[in-house]
Order: structure tokens, then C-alpha cells, then sequence
């Protein structure tokens, strides 16, 4: 696609400082936003630059929308919220009494060292639905055992998050690794992502926050 020098200089003001508005590419060229209105067209139909309202205008050289890398840039150790705890030898009545204290609905079994499980409050409806004295039930007849157990790595990207907490159908994630103590596996916890924090994390994006 051949362009005239004023095209190329649009296409690098573009490159180098989008997302940019056109007024703002108009007044580094000292011209009118109306004056542009042949170039933007010609540049946006040839796929050289594209436009997000009320975003601007940005480059299409890296092939991926500015707001997508921004949110895929967010790791899960920047986004993540303290993770609530409860010991191993509670019963499912004791981890209600702290999700609605917490008001939270997710909990971690165990130590923040070795994390054995995960209970949320869809695990203690199921068991409350059954009949069950809550008091009387172990937290790790209700809790998804560390073995079954979906978590996010601190380094993994938003994106990835929130797809696994849509194909697993879940609401929150544990954020941590799996390393090896004398010989047996156990699971470091760092944080918690829920849908939360996913929500928040989309409204600074959508605010100019981050």
C-alpha cells in the first residue's frame, strides 16, 4: 500500500504514542481533525492503523488490540486479593460461620505452606441440602482435594484466569505453586482471584486507572 508522507507520519505519531485521538494527531501536525478525515479513512481501510471509541486510535503492526495486551500484561500476583484459611480439622459448620464472617466465598484448607484443599459456599450448600448437622462433617468430606484442585500460577495473565474460571465454572482460584518437601507435593498459596477481582481490574482498565 502506497503512502503519502503525511500518512506515514500519521502511521508513526500512531505507532509510537497510541492509543491516540485524532485530535490529538491533528494538533501534532498543526492541522484540523477534519483535515485528517481522507488520511484516517485511507489508513483504516488499508488496516495500517484501527480506531476504539473512546480509546483512539492504535497500530495494527503488533496485530493485537491495545486494551487486550494491557489486560493480558495483568499477572495474577498484581491482581489478587488475601486468601482466607481455614484448618484442616474444622468441620463444614465452622467454615460457614467464616465465609459469612469473611464475607467471601471461598475458602483454604490447611497452611499457606500446604494448602490440602479448597471449600466454597456451593460445597456447603450441597451438604446442608443433604441434611447434614454441618457441625458433624468434616471440612474434608466437603473441600476439592489439593490433587483436583484448579489454581493460577502468580506469573499467569488475567486472560488465562478468567477463561478457567468460565470452562470450570468456578469463582474464585487459588494463587500459588506446586513444589516438593522431602518428597511429597505441596501447594504454596500466595493470593486468591475471584470474580472480583476480575470486575475491579476491568473497571480501572475502563476508568484509565492502570
Amino acid at each position: 500500500m502506497q503512502l503519502t508522507s503525511r500518512q506515514k507520519e500519521i502511521t508513526r505519531i500512531v505507532r509510537e504514542n497510541g492509543p491516540i485521538t485524532g485530535e490529538m494527531i491533528a494538533e501534532r501536525l498543526h492541522v484540523t481533525r477534519s483535515a485528517l478525515r481522507g488520511d484516517l479513512a485511507v489508513l483504516l481501510s488499508g488496516e495500517v492503523i484501527a480506531a476504539r471509541r473512546r480509546l483512539g486510535y492504535y497500530y495494527l503492526g503488533g496485530g493485537e488490540d491495545p486494551a487486550a495486551a494491557e489486560i493480558r500484561s495483568c499477572t495474577a500476583e498484581a491482581c489478587m486479593s488475601r486468601p482466607v484459611l481455614v484448618n484442616a480439622d474444622s468441620n463444614a459448620y465452622d467454615a460457614a460461620v467464616l465465609l459469612f464472617t469473611e464475607d467471601i466465598g471461598t475458602l483454604f484448607v490447611g497452611k499457606e505452606d500446604d494448602v490440602l484443599g479448597v471449600v466454597s459456599r456451593k460445597d456447603l450448600l450441597k451438604s446442608a441440602m443433604g441434611r447434614e448437622d454441618l457441625a458433624k462433617v468434616p471440612i474434608s468430606m466437603v473441600m476439592t482435594s489439593r490433587s483436583k484442585m484448579i489454581y493460577a500460577e502468580p506469573d499467569e495473565d488475567m486472560v488465562s484466569i478468567a477463561q478457567k474460571l468460565i470452562d470450570y465454572e468456578i469463582d474464585c482460584l487459588p494463587v500459588g505453586t506446586f513444589r516438593d518437601v522431602e518428597g511429597e507435593r505441596k501447594f504454596q498459596l500466595k493470593g486468591r482471584i475471584s470474580k472480583t477481582n476480575i470486575t475491579r481490574l476491568f473497571l480501572e482498565l475502563g476508568k484509565g486507572r492502570r
